[in-house]
């Protein structure tokens, strides 16, 4: 966070420390709607000196200089579109944030002091930023509206009136019956010529024919694919499949969905130790902002459950810390309850926080069948182990030869395809989901993907 400028403030001044405090409510209502490049054009206000400047900060790192001194014009045109262009996306994010109305109406009082041409515009590597002068928004003029000319003038009508009185010739000459010769008809004598009767053979009478009744044979029905399931089929089925679930409980799954892979790997590598505090903690709830990996994954897990049918009991793993992962018993259909209110009460350790996966899917595997029938493992993980070296791709190919039915589908959070060899090894497949609609999407396919999620027929 480099500082672009500092402004003499009158902290005193009411109205202006009044709008200082209004500005620092929009940043804070806006922060979590923008993405993080649309979010940079507006400058941070810190009060400084005793309070009697305003600091004016941002992410951005670059030397800052003012829009008005760039001399290009064809430069400084781009830099005035790419602004504009953020500015409408202000603008287009507010109509579709989830707010009151009393904070639209707020947020809407002030898009004509952002938009102001007072306020000044540094610019640092081609990105805008705007600095608020906190003054009467000053706006451009509007384009004057020239109303159309008219199109008709004197001499079209002058041509109109000469068109309809040829028009009005042209009839007169064809209809007319004044001065023009009537065709003379001689008087012919009809003559008049008698029928010849033709003499017509005798007709041939043949023995009606005796019509066979064509019998059509209907094709029978094909029956369609049931796509339910009947509560007999439940009762009656001995071959029961079981699933369990494996469930990332680590630090990393508390990161938001709302930034790039780029910028989380930019903050998990970032030097703690040259940020004050303050910055730190800042920089941490903005990278940890909901919608993160883990209250998603939570969220959609919650609603699969409800679609697994309920002759299928289910088993919970979580991955919170090393050396092993924790386990429960199998929850019947009456007691899923319980089993969605552990998954809801899932919260990372905020201490020696890990992934054991390996562990993880050991466990699952021994706590299935898979030879007798189909059993199911479905992972939802943002990453790989980092409790121990063991080869988790080998362990995979054990549990593959061992039990044959046993299927394993990941759904990868964070799109790293490092364990993808797990669901290839063992006949199951992986579903990558970044972004919560993702997540919804996936999950539900991983879980179809299983045949375990048939509706009760009714």
């Amino acid at each position: 966070m480099q500082r672009i400028t500092r402004i003499i403030f009158d902290h005193n001044h009411s109205e202006k420390m009044s709008l200082f405090d209004q500005y620092n409510s929009l940043l804070a209502l806006l922060k979590s709607h923008l993405t993080e490049r649309t979010f940079s054009i507006l400058a941070i206000p810190r009060l400084i000196d005793d309070n009697q400047y305003i600091g004016w900060y941002s992410p951005l790192e670059g030397q800052p200089i003012l829009l008005s001194e760039i001399s290009d014009q064809s430069h400084k045109a781009k830099i005035e579109k790419t602004l504009q262009n953020r500015i409408n996306d202000i603008e287009a994010t507010v109509k579709l944030m989830s707010i009151t109305a009393e904070q639209r109406t707020f947020i809407s009082s002030w898009l004509p002091r952002i938009k102001s041409l007072g306020n000044h515009i540094y610019v640092i590597n081609d990105d805008p930023v705007i600095v608020n002068i906190f003054e009467d928004p000053i706006l451009p003029a509007p384009v004057p509206v020239i109303p159309p000319k008219s199109f008709w003038r004197w001499w079209h009508f002058l041509l109109l009136a000469l068109l309809i009185l040829g028009l009005l010739g042209i009839l007169w000459y064809l209809f007319c019956p004044y001065e023009k010769e009537k065709p003379v008809i001689a008087d012919v004598e009809p003559v008049i010529t008698l029928p010849v009767e033709e003499q017509k053979p005798d007709p041939v009478v043949e023995p009606p024919k005796e019509e066979q009744p064509v019998v059509k044979s209907e094709p029978e029905p094909i029956p369609a694919p049931k796509n339910c399931i009947t509560r007999e089929e439940i009762a009656n089925n001995t071959d029961k499949p079981k699933m369990v679930m494996i469930f990332d409980n680590s630090a990393s799954m508390t990161l938001t969905l709302m930034e790039s892979q780029a910028s989380i790997n930019q903050y998990l590598n970032s030097d703690w130790y040259s940020m004050t505090e303050q910055e730190a903690d800042a920089y941490e709830k903005r990278m940890t902002r909901l919608p993160n990996r883990l209250s998603s994954s939570k969220k959609v897990a919650l609603s699969t459950i409800d679609k697994i049918q309920p002759d299928v009991n289910i088993a919970l793993v979580t991955l919170s810390a090393c050396p092993a992962a924790q386990t429960t018993s199998f929850y019947h259909y009456e007691n899923r309850g319980k089993l969605k209110n552990k998954i809801s009460r899932l919260n990372p350790l905020e201490n020696n926080s890990a992934t054991p996966l390996y562990s993880g899917i050991k466990q699952a595997s021994k706590m299935l069948d898979g030879i007798n029938h189909d059993d199911y493992i479905l992972v939802i993980s943002d990453g790989e182990d980092n409790c121990t070296k063991a080869n988790i791709c080998t362990l995979a190919g054990k549990i593959a030869a061992q039990q044959p039915r046993l299927k394993i589908n990941i759904v990868d959070i964070a799109g790293q395809h490092k364990i993808d060899c797990v669901a290839e090894k063992t006949g199951g497949k992986v579903y990558i989901a970044q972004n919560p609609t993702q997540i919804v999407k996936q999950m539900n396919n991983a879980v179809s993907n299983m045949n375990i999620s048939k509706p009760i027929c009714e």
